[in-house]
């Protein structure tokens, strides 16, 4: 799909900064490079060989060997007049094949992490990072410069080069925005954990809405979905706790999640999972104002639901009778369960502190109480926090854009069950993110989406709604041609190698990403057919696979974990208890060569044999529990396209049940 990329026109505008030794590569006048032109939505077409005004002048700052991971080449740099900086790690030339690999997050620095760069110079790729903004034009010019840099440093003149995008979450914004709206600057693209348009704030206002309600109960969730629970974790639960966790699941909180309860309903978070309600204080200005007197908000719903909302409520006006330099002493407060989100007001205007709700001291942030005094009036009220969650409940898009999650807030016509905002905030957030881009599913080069099912953060139906748009856009013979969804289970939104306890019950999905840009390299440069996608159903919001490797596919392989047969047993301190499970590789995604016991929840692994690598094995074991309790046994897996263990792209799973010892 991709005309080969001309490397000179992307060193327009070079400046060497002083010190530095650089051998540009031939390049076209700053007078004879278009600028890139842009689309009605603020979206940038960039090429290979158009010139962005604003990264037009990059700067080399500094070059140096390194043998750190790995022997490399470093180059670092900025992009004059811009806070973008970018650092290029060029591997051996008898390592290169003429590709490179670009991470890209919103937040992140110019400095890739060493198995990044690792891993790159092991696939024949060099890495380039730059420091995270919004968009993808800073990567887009940083991709283009640093053609020109590898083509200096290999000598290797007019040979094409390859390049790939990928990003996780907000970066899979970016990689969307960069593959829809570029061409000649990337041939592939690895979107993980996906966001859309609906994601931000929806998918953390409706988990802060269900831990009002389910807080709880959420021990009781928890129990029901994991290894060896009922299996329905709406018994025992009231109409409105039932209720609740029914919306909640329909709009895409997976079920299983609920396994690590505390994380879905962001009970050890900062904000409550209201980060976002900055923004929408400031878009929506009046929201807060309509939630408490308005029909058709639950601030003055008359319902259960109403009613639980009204009681968390704090909205006092207190009075100060103490004063020192730093802290205010407060009378007139109710009985306050939770000081998250309360905000501080005098007739002056806002106060930020931080409120002892047992003994009424605030201490004011800054240490400054000046102008505060005995009996001045201090309003307490927590109305922002309360109304935010369930912001998504007004914020319902349109029924043709094809959110049938969203159908569990609308009625039996299609219409939403509640007053909408004049304002669709998801939208304009993904907008900024994405860098103007608007999902339209015109990719512009292959594609493997990487998504994961225990996902609580980016809702796994994302994907899945995504690859109908690229369907949608380009045809079934082109998606195919071009598209692929690799859905993983027992992996969630997070970054690394899980640790402690979690590390137990959930894979790290980097080795995936590693196996999915190999892929996709592969795809675009030798025209390799990867894996076909991973087959799945979708349903009231919840993304379900089949159970065997071959009716599944991907890139996964599946595990299956039995204890006796089952996937709970109840047994004697001191009994011999024994395990076998069945692990299959997926259709084309190599053999198993790895296995590993966690006999205790601890998410410390005992390597298992897995005898000779080959596509399906069985493993057993037997142990004995001397101390009562219950216990969650795990079988993690590895597959890979090698007939040998090795440090990259291994791709794991795992299947837990429960052991229940008793005296």
């Amino acid at each position: 799909m991709l005309r080969p990329r001309s490397l000179g026109n992307a060193a327009t505008g070079l400046v060497l900064a002083a010190g530095t030794v650089l051998v540009p590569a031939t390049a076209a006048t700053a007078t004879t490079a278009a600028v890139c032109a842009t689309t009605a939505t603020g979206a940038l077409q960039i090429t290979a060989d158009c010139v962005d005004p604003a990264y037009a002048k990059p700067v080399v700052d500094t070059e140096q060997d390194s043998t750190s991971p790995v022997p490399h080449h470093r180059i670092t740099g900025h992009f004059d007049g811009t806070d973008v900086k970018f650092t290029v790690y060029l591997p051996p030339a008898r390592q290169w094949q003429g590709r490179f690999f670009q991470y890209t997050y919103p937040l992140t620095d110019q400095n890739a992490l060493d198995r990044v760069v690792a891993f790159g110079a092991a696939s024949g790729a060099y890495t380039v990072q730059a420091s995270g903004t919004q968009g993808y034009r800073h990567a887009a010019a940083t991709a283009k410069f640093a053609e020109t840099l590898a083509a200096a440093y290999y000598k290797s003149g007019n040979r094409r080069i390859y390049g790939y995008l990928y990003g996780p979450s907000g970066g899979s914004y970016q990689t969307v925005g960069a593959i829809e709206n570029t061409t000649g600057v990337w041939d592939g693209a690895v979107p993980i954990v996906l966001g859309v348009p609906t994601s931000i704030p929806t998918n953390f206002f409706v988990r802060a809405q269900a831990r009002l309600v389910l807080r709880d109960v959420a021990g009781r969730i928890a129990d029901a979905v994991r290894p060896g629970g009922s299996g329905n974790p709406y018994a025992g639960l009231t109409p409105v706790q039932a209720a609740a966790l029914r919306e909640a699941t329909a709009l895409g909180v997976p079920l299983r999640a609920w396994a690590d309860p505390d994380y879905v309903l962001g009970v050890n978070t900062t904000d409550g999972l209201l980060g976002f309600g900055a923004v929408i204080r400031q878009i929506d200005p009046g929201y807060a104002g309509d939630f408490w007197t308005r029909p058709g908000y639950l601030g003055t719903e008359q319902s259960a639901l109403g009613d639980i909302v009204r009681a968390a409520l704090v909205d006092v006006t207190a009075t100060v009778t103490a004063v020192t330099p730093t802290t205010v002493t407060l009378t007139g407060l109710p009985p306050i369960s939770s000081t998250l989100g309360l905000e501080f007001s005098t007739g002056a205007g806002p106060l930020t502190g931080t409120l002892d709700a047992a003994t009424g001291v605030l201490t004011v942030t800054g240490g400054d109480t000046g102008g505060l005094t005995a009996g001045t009036k201090i309003r307490v009220d927590n109305r922002w926090f309360v109304a935010l969650p369930s912001y998504y409940r007004h914020q319902v898009p349109a029924a043709d854009q094809g959110y049938t999650a969203f159908d569990v807030l609308r009625d039996a016509s299609g219409q939403p069950r509640y007053p909408q905002r004049a304002v669709q905030a998801g939208p304009l957030i993904a907008g900024g993110i994405t860098g103007g881009g608007t999902y339209s599913g015109a990719i512009n080069g292959k594609v493997i989406v990487v998504d994961n099912l225990l996902d609580s953060d980016a809702y796994p139906w994302h994907a899945d709604w995504y690859a109908q748009r690229v369907r949608a856009a380009l045809g079934d013979r082109a998606f195919t041609a071009n598209f692929r969804l690799y859905y993983n289970d027992n992996a969630d939104h997070l970054e690394g190698e899980p640790t402690g306890a979690k590390a137990g019950r959930i894979v790290a999905y980097d080795p995936i990403v590693e196996q999915a840009l190999r892929d996709v390299a592969a795809w675009a440069e030798r025209d390799v057919t990867p894996p076909r996608s991973s087959r799945y159903t979708v349903t009231a919001g919840q993304i379900s696979v089949p159970k065997t490797a071959s009716e599944r596919r991907g890139i996964q392989p599946v595990v299956d974990l039995t204890v006796h047969g089952r996937d709970i047993v109840t047994v004697k301190a001191g009994q011999k208890v024994t395990f076998t499970a069945g692990v299959q590789a997926a259709p084309g995604a190599g053999v198993i060569v790895s296995a590993g016991w966690d006999f205790t929840g601890s998410g410390v692994f005992t390597p298992a044999s897995v005898g000779r690598p080959r596509s399906s094995v069985t493993v057993t074991a037997s142990h004995r529990f001397t101390a009562p309790g219950t216990y969650y046994v795990s079988l993690k897996a590895a597959a890979s396209r090698t007939a040998a263990p090795g440090t990259y792209a291994q791709v794991e799973n795992l299947d837990r049940v429960r052991v229940v010892v008793q005296p």
